[in-house]
Order: C-alpha cells, then structure tokens, then sequence
C-alpha cells in the first residue's frame, strides 16, 4: 500500500533554525546513521554534510528535504549544490534514506520527486552497485554514466 500524501508531510529546511520542532541536527544525523546501514557515514561526516548544506558560503548551500509522519522523522534527503554546471552537475544527492518500516511504499520516491522539484540544473549521487536503492534511482531516471575511481592515500 502506498501512503496518501495527507499521510506524510514534507519539509523543506535550509537552515537550522528552520528544523520542525520534533527533530534536531543531531537526530537528523542520527537518523541518516542508523537508517542507511550498512551503506551509512561516519556521523561526523554526516553532520560536515548538513553544515555544507546549510553554509552561506560562495559556492556551498543545498537544503535538507524532511518526511513527517504523525510528528516523528519518516525520511530525509540532504542535497548539495555544487557550485558547478556543465560537466559536474549542479546538485548532488549526497543522503536519502527512509524509516525501514516505510520502504517499498512509495513514500521515498516521493520524497525524491520533492526534492527534485526544488532543484535547477542537473542532479548526480553516489550509490554502491548492489545497493537495492539503486532500482529506486534507476526508475526515477538516474543513468549510470561513469565508474567512480579512487587513489587511496
């Protein structure tokens, strides 16, 4: 069954202080932590993620889009602007994930299409090949154009 959107609300926050009164930078770091196991950051590196997208910087922002239901954190999706157009998209996806008990009933997709609506230019993200999120992208339009590499140092 899929939730009606009467079922869950959506939140748009871009700094802080915008945070809904029934959550917190720490439970939105914790939430992100404990929900995308075994694909999950560091909670610090989360958290570096959240004051990236929350900075007035040149160059830096994004926003924090939220899922509610029934007053307790349902989701979340942070997204960053780059600072970039062309061949490095402008936004990047960097977390999204779901209350386990939510997943499969369209409530994450919706949360996407959300965020997308907010977004200009082009949108890339990062997802492990054997992820089972990666259908979810796949359907929502993502390609796979390149292969990730990494020198170690």
């Amino acid at each position: 069954m899929t939730l009606s959107p009467q079922d869950v609300r959506f939140h748009k926050v871009t700094s802080p202080s915008e945070l809904p009164h029934w959550t917190s930078l720490e439970q939105v770091t914790a939430f992100f932590f404990d929900t995308m196991k075994p694909w999950h950051d560091r909670p610090e590196d989360i958290r570096r993620g959240l004051d990236y997208a929350f900075s007035k910087a040149e160059g830096k922002g994004g926003f924090l889009m939220l899922a509610e239901q029934e007053g307790k954190l349902a989701g979340a999706l942070l997204m960053l602007d780059t600072g970039m157009g062309g061949y490095v998209p402008e936004n990047l996806l960097l977390f999204v994930s779901m209350d386990p008990a939510l997943r499969g009933k369209g409530v994450g997709s919706q949360l996407i299409e959300r965020s997308f609506a907010e977004c200009k230019g082009a949108i890339k993200l990062h997802v492990d090949y054997d992820n089972p999120a990666k259908r979810l992208y796949e359907r929502l339009g993502f390609k796979n154009k390149y292969a990730e590499m990494r020198l170690a140092r």
